[in-house]
């Protein structure tokens, strides 16, 4: 009987053994083993990182690249659409039949009703003093020459329109080669993050209810819809949210750079991934009213337009740090917001630290990071790899709101001092360069300068 107890334990034990060795062989294509994976610095301490896991383990392929082009062809070709062209490939677009005009007081009723009788048209939303028209017979060109003859008029121009700066999409990567690029890990030490500092993500809204992320949102808003309901339907502003602050250590999914700064989600383009100025610049004066410290801005156009800039400054102004992307079509060509004093200007480099090739370049670039191939959440609960400069500026937006919860007491300004100048030279560069800028962010050496800054 001793010897048949003792058989059956070894054969127990031998089948185990056996089913471990082998079940790498029995798992689906898609479907890859929930383990961490370990690298090493040159400091020989482990880099741990959890491997990002889909719940069925089939991996989520976005073909961005193809939605981007068919969005923009779309734009180009609607009636309601007018396109700017800068040069022979970069454009701007703006509604046909659409104005916004920001008044030095809010007018009566008895002048808007005047106003809409002269251009034909409707009040579309109004904010404050900003408003939007739109007019059934008058083009935004015409529109414009009327109200700024208006001495109560502070600016007037087109409703222009911004879309996310991303280019494509890869395999789903199983691991997150951006994390120890920028020091993640050097910096946890210093820093996790802190509950207080609270980074806004203004994009196409954020999944609401994604495992990786849902412990780490607070109340949003969505200035399209004017409510508090600004649940993802594209999946660009999931993926950022995921790179700041996807849930950390916590056994399944992906890491986030920050682990316990609030995130404020708020909407301002729609599920085609297109969003008028007047609503981005609604959704960044709401994050500033409302809290945020850090605000992210993963989009862009190449037009300037007084409404946005007004925004940024509000935000400038309220000491709110405020970061953007430098947009992927490999062109000098100047994308705004980015492009605005005392926004930090992002570029995106690859995993050798070269430049990526879609990346922008200019003097209004101020640092670079990771930009190729990130893995993060995305909408539905799922996660999906993108690349671009949107991806790149939420790694800065992260380190920000680290620095600021090492040292709450450093106004934006120092913020941006302490990113740029902890930076790390590319190909030994001593001055600022086009197309890195100061060069790659380093998380631990930020930290440690935030954490000596006697203010």
């Amino acid at each position: 009987m001793r010897n048949r107890f003792i058989f059956g334990i070894f054969t127990l034990g031998l089948g185990i053994i056996l089913f471990t060795a082998m079940r790498p062989y029995f798992l689906d294509k898609g479907e890859q083993q929930n383990n961490s994976i370990t690298r090493t610095d040159n400091t020989s301490k482990p880099l741990q990182v959890q491997n990002v896991q889909h719940p069925n383990g089939k991996i989520q392929k976005i073909n961005m690249i193809h939605s981007n082009h068919q969005l923009v062809h779309r734009l180009n070709n609607s009636p309601a659409v007018k396109v700017i062209n800068h040069n022979k490939k970069d454009k701007s677009h703006y509604y046909k039949n659409e104005i916004v005009v920001n008044f030095k007081t809010i007018p009566s009723q008895e002048k808007i009703n005047q106003y809409l009788k002269d251009i034909d048209g409707t009040v579309r939303e109004k904010h404050e003093t900003l408003f939007m028209f739109k007019s059934n017979s008058q083009t935004a060109n015409e529109l414009e020459k009327y109200f700024i003859k208006n001495q109560s008029v502070e600016y007037a121009e087109p409703h222009y329109i911004f879309v996310p700066n991303e280019v494509n999409d890869t395999y789903y990567q199983s691991y997150q080669w951006n994390l120890p690029a920028i020091g993640t890990e050097g910096g946890w030490n210093l820093s996790k993050g802190s509950k207080k500092v609270k980074i806004a993500v203004v994009d196409t809204g954020v999944d609401l209810d994604h495992p990786d992320l849902a412990r780490r949102l607070t109340t949003g808003y969505n200035a399209i819809k004017n409510n508090n309901n600004p649940d993802d339907d594209n999946g660009h502003g999931s993926h950022v949210a995921g790179i700041i602050a996807a849930d950390t250590n916590n056994g399944v999914g992906m890491a986030g750079i920050t682990w316990y700064n609030p995130i404020i989600p708020v909407k301002v383009m729609d599920a085609d991934g297109t969003g008028g100025s007047f609503y981005v610049a609604k959704g960044i004066r709401w994050a500033v009213d409302h809290g945020a410290d850090v605000i992210n801005l993963s989009l862009g156009n190449y037009q300037t337009c007084d409404v946005l800039e007004s925004a940024v400054d509000y935000a400038l102004e309220k000491n709110v740090v405020v970061i953007s992307a430098a947009g992927n079509d490999n062109t000098s060509q100047r994308s705004y917001p980015a492009s605005y004093d005392g926004v930090l200007g992002v570029a995106a480099v690859d995993w050798d630290g070269k430049r990526a090739d879609f990346s922008n370049f200019g003097d209004y670039v101020d640092v670079a990071a990771p930009g190729v191939d990130i893995p993060s959440t995305f909408s539905n609960g799922e996660y999906a790899s993108l690349s671009g400069t949107s991806m790149a500026a939420p790694h800065v937006t992260a380190l920000a709101g680290l620095i600021r919860s090492i040292n709450p007491k450093l106004k934006n300004t120092d913020v941006v001092k302490i990113i740029t100048r902890s930076a790390q030279p590319v190909k030994q560069q001593t001055t600022k360069s086009p197309y890195f800028g100061n060069g790659i962010i380093n998380n631990a050496a930020a930290l440690q300068m935030a954490a000596k800054n006697p203010k």
